[in-house]
């Protein structure tokens, strides 16, 4: 009799657990709506801003400043994950990822709404960069939170192919963000397209905050995150526990991000810029056949990452990012050979091919960044390293490559794609493996 109220009672106190379509719904869809907001302004700085938000007559000027706004977001995601992480390890998990998304989702609203150079001048661009500020903070505190929400709530033997379920929200944002412009391109003539077409993906985005929010707010706390606070484990001050207790992941975790992010905005943003620049500069594609070569391109990418997450299940996080990574490498030398070649088929294989290895690349991260650090501090560590790295190898990386590009050709973009690659696998063999790592 005694057992039997002893089972009860533990059964009364233990933490309600979300169901696993739940962990995976919630985890995939906030991070797919972030992403779709981010991306929106990603596509919007190539092709729209330069033309509205910044002062005519320089054309590479004005798209180079456009770029500029686009990496100001970048800077604000490490203070979004220092800002956020400390009350996701503080606070909750839950309250956190309510207020990272609603965050991203008034900021883009707001860019919707923004007056043009034309209306307003230098204001313009001011707020521009302002409301991309906000995004980033969003985007910030939103990706540690959703792969913990996954991890946490997976399965030990699981972790990885759960933790590439919110990596799947940048592969569908994506697709979504630039299906939206070109069917809006489709729809509407130029001059509607410039004038307030692009506002709709912007201020529509607001039905799908809506969406996400609803899903979220019906989470319960990961269990472990429960166990932690009874235990008192928190901490006052993750950042500063997590700075002087646990720097050496914390740089790991950074530069095992970096080829990732590199790869990615050089496939998209770079490209797209150097597929529409017109000839000799360029490729001189069209706006929509480049949009419409990225879409399917993209979905390479999303096949990819669950793929990856099964593997590093299958055979170590540690092995298979090596291998990815290696892969990437090689990837770097195709530049020249398939992206230079302006053959259609060939640009189409290698955008194609590039964004697939993202995938690979890609999908274990949402288990492998958690691993690295323990409870108390494991929001604000995974958030911060993989934020820390957006700085390092996605705000420049467009930038960089068009550089490249302009002064010594595509064979050097590859080379600099090789050495952050190169980074990251160092990075790789100097972390132990962590599949059997527990998260308790």
């Amino acid at each position: 009799m005694q057992a039997t109220t002893t089972t009860l009672d533990a059964e009364a106190e233990a933490p309600p657990v979300n169901s696993r379509n739940k962990v995976i719904v919630a985890s995939l869809i906030g991070t797919a709506i972030e992403f779709f907001d981010f991306y929106i302004y990603a596509t919007a700085a190539v092709l729209i801003f330069p033309h509205i938000f910044f002062p005519q007559g320089d054309p590479t000027a004005a798209t180079l400043q456009s770029l500029a706004t686009f990496a100001i977001a970048f800077i604000a995601r490490p203070i979004g994950s220092a800002v956020f992480g400390h009350f996701g390890d503080r606070v909750g998990r839950k309250v956190t990822l309510v207020a990272s998304l609603l965050t991203m989702g008034v900021s883009t609203v707001l860019i919707g709404l923004l007056p043009t150079y034309e209306t307003i001048g230098i204001f313009a661009p001011i707020l521009l960069a302002l409301a991309r500020f906000g995004q980033g903070l969003g985007l910030g505190g939103e990706w540690g939170g959703a792969a913990l929400l996954a991890t946490e709530n997976a399965p030990s033997n699981k972790r990885a192919l759960y933790g590439s379920f919110p990596q799947l929200g940048a592969p569908i944002g994506f697709f979504f963000a630039n299906g939206t412009f070109l069917l809006l391109s489709w729809l509407l003539t130029e001059e509607q397209f410039m004038t307030w077409g692009w506002r709709v993906p912007f201020v529509a985005s607001a039905a799908l905050v809506l969406v996400g929010l609803y899903v979220r707010i019906s989470l319960h706390e990961a269990p472990v995150f429960t166990k932690a606070v009874k235990a008192g484990k928190q901490v006052r001050m993750p950042l500063g526990t997590l700075l002087s207790k646990h720097m050496k992941v914390t740089i790991l975790g950074t530069f095992i991000m970096l080829a990732t992010y590199t790869l990615f905005y050089i496939m998209t943003v770079y490209s797209m810029t150097y597929g529409t620049t017109p000839e000799p500069k360029g490729l001189g594609f069209s706006r929509n056949s480049f949009l419409l070569m990225l879409m399917i391109a993209v979905i390479g990418f999303g096949l990819m990452v669950p793929v990856a997450g099964y593997l590093a299940d299958a055979f170590g996080r540690r092995k298979t990012m090596i291998t990815i990574t290696c892969l990437m490498i090689v990837f770097a030398m195709l530049f020249p050979y398939m992206l230079g070649s302006g053959n259609q088929a060939l640009v189409m294989g290698f955008l194609v091919l590039g964004l697939s290895i993202m995938g690979l690349t890609f999908g274990p991260m949402g288990a492998l960044l958690p691993e690295l650090f323990p409870t108390e501090v494991r929001y604000t560590g995974a958030s911060f390293s993989y934020n820390v790295s957006s700085i390092l190898g996605a705000s420049v990386a467009p930038y960089i490559a068009a550089w490249l590009t302009a002064n010594y050709g595509l064979f050097y973009v590859g080379v600099y794609l090789a050495a952050m690659a190169a980074l990251t696998l160092i990075a790789l063999l100097l972390t132990k493996e962590t599949r059997h790592q527990s998260l308790g």
